[in-house]
Formats: C-alpha cells, sequence, structure tokens
C-alpha cells in the first residue's frame, strides 16, 4: 500500500535519529530477523490458544448487532508511513466514524489522538471487550501479515499523522505493534508527548527480552486495568 505524503519529514529525522548512538545494535539485521519469528510464532500460539475465546466474542457481537460486522478493519500508519488496515473486533456502532466529528470537542487526550472514557458510540459487549483490550486481538493477524509486530510503537491513524511534527514522525520507524511501553506505563492517563518519548525511548532500546517483558506486563491489560478505555 501508498505511504502517505507527510512521511518524508519522517525519514530525514529518522536518519538523525539512527545516527545517534543509543540507537546503534550490533547485528541488527540478525536482531529484526528473530524478531519476525518470535512474533510468528507466538502470534500463531496465542490465535490457537485463545481461538475458543475468539469466536465467543464475535458470537456476542453478532448477537448484540446482527447487522454490524465482528470484525472492524481502520486504515492506520506504519512503518515509514506505509497505510495498512489493522483489525480490531467491532466495539462501537456501526456508524462510529461518521459521530466522530461531533465528539472532538470533548476529546481526553492532548496531542493527535482521540480518547473519550464515556464514548457514546461504544455498545455494551463493547465496552468490556475494550476494558479487557479483548478487542485488539485480531490484531494477531496482522502480526502475521508482517504489518505490525507484537511489541512497538500503536500505529495512529492517518488523521492524527496528518498533526505530527517531525520529531512525533520519529515513532513511525519500525514495525508498529500490538503493545508497548505506553500500555504499560499508564495507557490513557499518559499524554501524547510522553507517549511518543516511551515510544522512542523503546525503538533505542528495543530487544527480544525486551519485548517478552513487556508481552507479560501487558497481560494485566487483559484482566480490565482501570485506564483502558
Amino acid at each position: 500500500m501508498n505511504s502517505i505524503n507527510p512521511l518524508k519529514s519522517t525519514l530525514e529525522a529518522g536518519r538523525q535519529f539512527e545516527a545517534t548512538p543509543l540507537f546503534e545494535m550490533k547485528n541488527r539485521n540478525l536482531f529484526l530477523i528473530s524478531k519476525r519469528i518470535q512474533d510468528v510464532c507466538f502470534s500463531l500460539l496465542g490465535l490457537l490458544l485463545l481461538s475458543p475465546l475468539l469466536l465467543l466474542i464475535a458470537l456476542l457481537i453478532k448477537a448484540e448487532d446482527p447487522k454490524g460486522a465482528v470484525i472492524f478493519a481502520q486504515t492506520r500508519v506504519g512503518k515509514n508511513g506505509k497505510v495498512f488496515k489493522m483489525y480490531k473486533f467491532r466495539s462501537m456502532v456501526s456508524d462510529a466514524e461518521t459521530m466522530l466529528g461531533k465528539l472532538m470537542d470533548q476529546n481526553e487526550i492532548r496531542g493527535a489522538m482521540f480518547k473519550m472514557r464515556n464514548d457514546p458510540r461504544i455498545t455494551r459487549v463493547g465496552r468490556f471487550i475494550r476494558k479487557t483490550s479483548l478487542d485488539e486481538l485480531p490484531q494477531l493477524l496482522n502480526v502475521l501479515m508482517g504489518n505490525m509486530s507484537l511489541v512497538g510503537p500503536r500505529p495512529p491513524l492517518p488523521r492524527e499523522v496528518d498533526d505530527y511534527t517531525s520529531y512525533d514522525m520519529m515513532r513511525l520507524l519500525v514495525v508498529p505493534g500490538c503493545t508497548g511501553l505506553w500500555q504499560i506505563s499508564g495507557r490513557n492517563h499518559v499524554g501524547f508527548q510522553e507517549m511518543v518519548e516511551l515510544d522512542l525511548e523503546y525503538i533505542r532500546n528495543q530487544s527480544l527480552m525486551k519485548d517478552i517483558i513487556i508481552m507479560f506486563k501487558t497481560v494485566k491489560v487483559l484482566f480490565g486495568a482501570d485506564n483502558a478505555y
């Protein structure tokens, strides 16, 4: 898929960022291959073990809203600005995107993101699966497809990237992830700029062991962390 235009500045910023000592890593190609193998193995295992739960969630979504789709595919921005379809269990009413414009003034997150604790677009089933982050499980398919990793910066929406500075763009230097430092460091209680700093910290210091630690710490979010909405 095509890259979005604002990413020209990302590549320039990325060259400067990668030139810093913090970004240097021996055998980086070996690391990327190992990370991909880890992603494929863990996502396949997750899909296998969680298949009964995935089916149950799909049935509940259909029971509440038979006309709507179970899976919601949303355009997101990935590594170097390449756009792709990210999959989630549908947690909102079918016309949620058209309703967004009327809710923008109630955004509870500073910066290029939209979050609202009592979002009226969320369904009853949707509120539960968002609270437990179960709506994110279909992204294991994105990991298998290679446009996401298990751990990395969360992929933003194109309209969010339109408001990025060249500094913010540097979070798009790596493959986006299902979870990351933002999720285990306060999530929606962490502002946008703090999220960017956490993402850049991850990019500078990423390792397979750190990925495993982040994944284990993310598990508690699946059991109803207070900051998941």
